[in-house]
């Protein structure tokens, strides 16, 4: 019996190497199943649109004339404020003064001959009563006087066009506002003859500023008046203006097959920042809610493996109609009816038990929705899986990831 005594031994200690080996180097182990789990919070809501546009103001006057000279003085420049009234330039008056004089020399000569005539048509009407002249004769003195009263008054209105000519030579500005642009200096001949040319572009008031963006055809259906717009600017990257849709206008754009609407948005500018030409970032809240119980989008997409459930968590699949939820008052409730909002799934978390709900989801911004009805503040929503171990909570604490959206309205 001794001689086998050894083999036995040497066998029994192999297929005991084996066994650490195989144990320690080729055992493949399940890890234990990982939920990341998400307590519903209320917060804010919202939808948008957005779109680029230019800053521009809201109320712009171009300034020209109307009568063609030489501009001789300039009173404003650029960014200059002016005050309606003030003069803005002058144009050489010399041949507007003589065109004057000459229009008040020649009324002057039309009077003189309107009393000769009138003199001459009274004597000639006294001699025509007592028979002296033929009826001719005082015709022919009616027919002089009515001309001379009619060469009076194209005179009078030639020397009144003539000092409206000189007057124009003056260019007013028309409103209270700032001087955008200039195109003209002094020196400059500027000619009116077929149309009016642009010597100053004024805006009315700088502190109000539009923006005027293009919204594609695809998101026009959601834009309404008044609703509340942020934007930002290249040059102020961490201030957000904040404005209305005052307008959408019915003439389309068309640009390489793609339809968009001219969308005016007003904005304050107290503080002067905002500059005319500007590129804005704009965004258009469509719709938005506060205190909205809020979940993450995942929760909506995520789906427990049942093969690596199996042996430790119980699941329950959403029963195929809708139940009410009940009279908790955890529970957050919408003013909305039960048959409002779209249909979605998640899955809770409550124990070793896995239960799919079904639920009623309002407004989506990609990050978060809004939950109408079928869940609760103290659910344990899950919104992933992995096999790490143990359940993961994101809802609480400092585990929060700096880069997930925090609840909250943004202003």
């Amino acid at each position: 019996m001794g001689k086998y005594k050894r083999p036995i031994i040497t066998v029994a200690i192999i297929l005991a190497l084996l066994l650490l080996i195989w144990y320690f180097f080729f055992r493949s182990t399940t890890p234990p199943v990982t939920f990341v789990t998400d307590h519903p919070q209320i917060g804010h809501i919202a939808t948008t649109v957005t779109a680029t546009g230019t800053i521009e103001p809201v109320d712009t006057v171009a300034v020209g004339t109307q009568v063609s000279g030489t501009l001789k003085y300039l009173y404003v420049d650029f960014n200059s404020q002016v005050k309606k009234g003030q003069m803005l330039a002058q144009l050489d008056q010399v041949l507007f003064i003589a065109a004057v004089d000459q229009n008040k020399g020649q009324l002057d000569m039309a009077k003189s001959q309107q009393v000769y005539n009138q003199a001459n048509f009274d004597r000639q009407a006294q001699l025509f009563r007592v028979g002296a002249i033929s009826r001719a004769d005082y015709d022919n003195a009616l027919y002089m006087l009515n001309s001379a009263k009619a060469n009076v008054a194209a005179n009078v209105a030639q020397l009144a066009s003539s000092q409206k000519n000189l007057a124009l030579t003056n260019i007013i500005s028309p409103i209270d506002g700032v001087v955008l642009n200039r195109n003209v200096s002094i020196g400059q001949t500027v000619a009116a003859s077929f149309s009016t040319p642009t010597l100053f572009v004024i805006a009315k008031d700088i502190t109000k500023m539009q923006v005027q963006t293009s919204v594609d055809e695809a998101d026009i259906g959601n834009v309404r008046d008044s609703q509340r717009v942020t934007f930002t600017v290249d040059a102020y990257l961490n201030d957000v203006f904040s404005g209305k849709v005052q307008e959408i206008r019915l003439q389309p754009t068309v640009s390489s097959n793609v339809v968009t609407y001219n969308t005016i948005i007003n904005a304050a500018n107290e503080n002067m920042k905002l500059k005319p030409g500007m590129t804005a970032n704009v965004t258009i809240y469509t719709a938005e809610k506060d205190s909205a119980l809020l979940i993450p989008v995942r929760a909506l997409k995520f789906r427990p493996d049942s093969a690596a459930l199996a042996k430790n968590y119980k699941v329950i699949p959403a029963v195929k109609k809708y139940k009410a939820a009940p009279k908790d008052t955890n529970v957050i409730h919408s003013d909305h009816k039960m048959k409002e909002g779209d249909v979605s799934y998640v899955w809770v978390l409550r124990g070793t038990t896995l239960q799919q709900l079904r639920i009623r989801t309002g407004l989506n911004d990609n990050t978060h929705v809004e939950v109408l009805q079928g869940l609760s503040m103290d659910d344990n929503v899950i919104t992933g899986m992995d096999g790490t171990g143990g359940v993961t909570s994101t809802a609480q604490g400092g585990a929060n990831s700096p880069f997930l959206p925090k609840f909250g309205r943004r202003r």
